[in-house]
């Protein structure tokens, strides 16, 4: 069965040329020219990725990724933000308000299908691994149940918090997680930490299981690639 993938944008000249690209390789596709539009349709269609531009008029991309988050039935589904802008508190509140990725424009439609691409086959790891006591990302195996990882045939002793960190970046491979959204999961509000904490642990984790798998995004946090 082909992905459902939901189109937002004002401009009526890349939503025909998103989805024709996205036709072509066999997607079911559906366009939505503003926020409010795109929450209604979402009402009927579930997608299983909706592409998100962030400067729209009445509702900007970030609001509407906001609402969106609200529906239940689209705890699933991914939203990837078009975007010409590059600020990090742009991302940053764009991530926080519950965004996966971001595609640049202007689109190159050999890149902006593989960026589709890679995202889809990102969720359908992470549903494989939800319910399941085991993470497989490469030659690592993390073990939920035993709180224990394993490269190859080594053995690697985690402190706590280092396997929580682990556990929540390697479950959705190459989502970008923010520094605040790591330290409200994994050390939760009621405990005080700064940002040194995060450093530490993910120096201790690279250390540990190599560095090739947690990435630095610059100015806004974490994620997790294999």
């Amino acid at each position: 069965m082909s992905s459902k993938i939901l189109i937002v944008d004002d401009e009526k000249d890349i939503l025909e040329f998103l989805t024709y690209n996205l036709e072509k390789d066999g997607y079911e596709v559906k366009t939505a020219n503003s926020g409010g539009e795109a929450i209604s349709i979402c009402d009927r269609f579930i997608p299983d990725l909706i592409i998100l531009d962030i400067m729209m008029p009445e509702m900007d991309g970030i609001s509407a990724c906001a609402e969106l988050k609200k529906n239940s039935e689209l705890d699933k589904t991914l939203i990837a933000f078009l975007t010409a802008r590059n600020e990090d508190f742009t991302q940053i509140m764009a991530l926080n308000a519950g965004g996966d990725d971001f595609i640049q424009k202007p689109i190159r439609p050999a890149v902006f299908m593989s960026r589709i691409k890679a995202l889809l086959r990102r969720s359908k790891k992470s549903e494989d691994s939800i319910g399941s006591e085991l993470i497989q990302a490469g030659d690592l195996v993390i073990d939920r149940e035993k709180i224990i990882v394993i490269k190859g045939e080594l053995k690697i002793e985690l402190a706590k918090k280092e396997f929580e960190l682990l556990e929540l970046l390697a479950t959705k491979p190459g989502k970008v997680y923010t520094r605040e959204e790591i330290l409200r999961k994994v050390w939760g509000r009621e405990v005080i930490v700064g940002d040194r904490t995060i450093d530490v642990h993910v120096r201790k984790l690279r250390e540990k299981i190599g560095k090739e798998y947690i990435k630095t995004i610059k100015g806004i946090g974490y994620k997790f690639e294999f």
